[in-house]
């Protein structure tokens, strides 16, 4: 039991350091009967990290974009937009299995003093565009774009937790976020290499402003300034008991959800909490290392998700949604920021995932590969599709002498056919020969996945109607002509 820094004084003499230890910030009597045994300590440390992996993982990637301005990654300050008017090369390193064919638009929100409002320009039917609202828990709350709200424009309103309102004037719909800040990211589609002006000019008319600003009101008083803590590298995500300070750090944005009071309380037995201190130098070396084994448990428990995801039991669809969608699965939660964190929500974007052939084998550069497409039955989507390939184990793309990273549909035209119509595309690392280039996805020399986007997906593949082909292995890399170097 934690004693009263108020009733200590009596203890007498003998015991002066006491109460400078006893109300030291962060003290946990260790002694307490509320502290968890190693066995629970390893339970409750695999339940937290499972929860809060995402989140930290999340923040490293936040705080490079919109708050460490030396970061080469570095986007904007808080509440500004960002337009990067190109798609994502082997150099972007910071997020794991990017998009290349949609030209990003990116916008942290601070919501704590205001709410947010986001304008989008009347966009071409044709084209699709996104906003992706993704709070800090990882959740995809919301969406504004072609699929949710149309091309039309308008301006929405992006409120955090405590806002209380009605829509203002001017304003077509009210998002609600569960945290106090939260990320925008935007998707312009480019058509070709030569259609990235036009991106341009529709990027030029996203705005973001604060609500005051656009009613023309007086602005409320600033939240008050963050000191940032320092993230963790992804590497150190894995396996560093820091990763549970940051956690704190971030909970203290996450107002907590009635869903999640007894596992607040549960977490709290290890510190592990809004505000609260985790400090491993005041843990027994006993409940330090089974907190340890608790995270090395969470990754024992993903790789057996990643298996149902090879063997097509689970999809990308089932691992990134809203909180009403995901049934606060934790595990699904960590297992889609592990494989793509910011992926889209089903109904926006499909993601079949290539990690092992039609024969259980997994990917490699070693082999070559087809991937055939019946007459008929190419993708059924609404916008567009595409397939990206990424090296593992880092999960990025791969430089290769096309420089090209990904095949998708607005490359129909320059593909060729097969005698009967369909469509076979050529995975392996060298060329398949001159006759083929046009259908030939560069692979790396060794591990590689790859992912198919379906961007609005019509009912066939949101039903299962429509399934992705399976990847055939057709011999080995050296069985086939090297491709002359330039």
């Amino acid at each position: 039991m934690r004693i009263p820094c108020s009733k200590i004084n009596w203890l007498g003499s003998a015991l002066l350091l006491l109460p400078a230890l006893i109300c030291a910030p962060g003290f946990t009597n260790i002694q307490s009967a509320d502290t968890p045994s190693p066995h629970e300590a390893r339970a409750i440390a695999k339940e937290a990290y499972v929860y809060g992996f995402p989140m930290v993982d999340s923040y490293r990637i936040q705080y490079a974009y919109f708050v460490n301005r030396n970061n080469p990654e570095f986007k904007a300050p808080w509440n500004q937009i960002r337009n990067v008017a190109r798609v994502f090369t082997p150099e972007d390193k910071t997020i794991q299995t990017p998009n290349s064919d949609t030209p990003y638009s990116m916008l942290g929100l601070d919501l704590r003093a205001e709410p947010v409002v986001i304008t989008v320009p009347v966009i071409e039917k044709d084209r699709y565009f996104s906003v992706q609202l993704i709070d800090l828990y990882t959740f995809n709350f919301d969406y504004i774009g072609s699929r949710t709200t149309g091309n039309d424009g308008g301006s929405f309103l992006i409120v955090g937790p405590g806002w209380k309102g009605a829509r203002p004037p001017g304003i077509k719909r009210v998002f609600r976020s569960e945290t106090e800040f939260a990320i925008a990211t935007f998707r312009t589609q480019l058509f070709n290499p030569s259609d990235l002006d036009n991106v341009k000019k529709v990027q030029e008319g996203y705005k973001a402003q604060p609500l005051s600003q656009f009613l023309g009101k007086p602005a409320p008083p600033a939240a008050s300034v963050i000191d940032f803590i320092k993230p963790l590298t992804s590497d150190q995500e894995r396996t560093s008991l820091e990763i549970f300070d940051i956690l704190n750090f971030v909970l203290q944005f996450c107002p907590t959800n009635p869903s999640e009071k007894d596992l607040m309380a549960r977490f709290a037995r290890l510190n592990i909490g809004a505000g609260k201190n985790f400090d491993a130098a005041l843990l027994s070396p006993e409940v330090k290392a089974a907190i340890e084994s608790g995270m090395a448990d969470a990754w024992q428990a993903l790789a057996k998700i990643k298996k149902q995801v090879d063997a097509g039991k689970v999809t990308a669809g089932d691992l990134f949604g809203t909180r009403a969608f995901l049934r606060n699965n934790y595990l699904y939660r960590m297992a889609g920021a592990v494989l793509g964190i910011y992926g889209n929500s089903k109904l926006e974007a499909m993601y079949p995932a290539y990690s092992v052939d039609e024969s259980g084998q997994k990917l490699d550069g070693a082999n070559r590969y087809t991937l055939r497409f019946a007459q008929g039955q190419l993708p059924p989507v609404n916008a567009f599709w595409s397939l990206t390939m990424y090296e593992l184990p880092s999960s990025l793309l791969v430089a290769n002498l096309l420089n090209r990273y990904l095949i998708n549909s607005p490359m129909l035209p320059d593909l060729k056919r097969d005698a009967d119509g369909g469509l076979t595309l050529y995975i392996q690392h060298d060329s398949p020969g001159k006759d083929k280039e046009s259908n030939w996805l560069p692979a790396p020399n060794g591990p590689f996945m790859m992912f198919m986007r379906l961007y609005w997906p019509k009912a066939d593949a949101l039903t299962g109607a429509w399934t992705e082909p399976p990847m055939t292995r057709t011999g080995r890399a050296d069985k086939y002509p090297k491709r002359p170097k330039k």
